[in-house]
């Protein structure tokens, strides 16, 4: 089992570090993770430490950043090179600072500029992030999220996280089944079914709804 977070299992907030992670959702992810024999994992946009700090003190195998970022089983990380360039980080950095509202995610590999708090500038944020992305197009590529603009690099996908994950027990030989709801996810359903397995989107599986994730999460967790 395959899931994200934010907009999967946690309701989104207007900035990454307001979500709200309900009281039994960390029991419930480890008794699916028990029922599974460890053969579940998280794989996310977020950093590594914020997955980790939202899901204490669970340490599951999880793929973060998109990818970029692989914790196996064993509690190895699996990591790309590449990363955005310092100077692109202080330019987002910079552009949050002019614009009130607008919040910026630097993590190692990838940097997200938020504006659901301040949806006027969603013209000057995206404008503003394909610029840097045109400085070097081969390597990275713009992402529209919820709210949100991201530059990542273009060889980081959540199918990375899949398929690296499907290699190593306990989760080879197995069907997988990823759980996302948002563009960036969709490589993580496509994975899962080249791999035998099923893409759920929460829109329509799941109303959109986090609530019904966390609902079905529960429910297989007391099987």
């Amino acid at each position: 089992m395959f899931l994200d977070l934010d907009g999967t299992l946690l309701d989104i907030a207007p900035t990454p570090d307001a979500v709200v992670v309900p009281d039994d959702l960390v029991a419930d992810l480890a008794s699916a993770s028990k029922a599974l024999k460890g053969a579940l994992a998280i794989v996310s946009g977020r950093g590594i430490e914020s997955v980790d700090a939202l899901l204490k003190p669970l340490s599951l195998p999880v793929g973060c950043e998109h990818g970029a970022i692989i914790r196996l089983p064993s509690g190895l990380c699996d990591e790309v090179e590449i990363k955005v360039p310092e100077e692109w980080k202080r330019a987002v950095q910079d552009l949050a600072a002019a614009c009130p509202g607008v919040f910026a995610e630097i993590k190692r590999h990838n940097i997200v500029a938020h504006y659901r708090k301040a949806p006027a500038y969603e013209a000057a944020v995206r404008r503003a992030l394909s610029d840097l992305v045109a400085e070097d197009p081969q390597n990275f590529e713009l992402l529209e999220a919820k709210m949100a603009f991201e530059i990542r690099p273009r060889q980081v996908t959540k199918a990375r996280a899949v398929h690296a994950l499907m290699n190593v027990a306990p989760f080879r030989g197995r069907r997988p089944v990823f759980v996302g709801d948002d563009t960036t996810d969709v490589d993580g359903f496509q994975a899962a079914v080249a791999l035998g397995g099923v893409g759920l989107d929460v829109a329509p599986a799941f109303a959109g709804r986090p609530a019904e994730v966390r609902a079905w999460l529960k429910r297989f967790a007391e099987l």
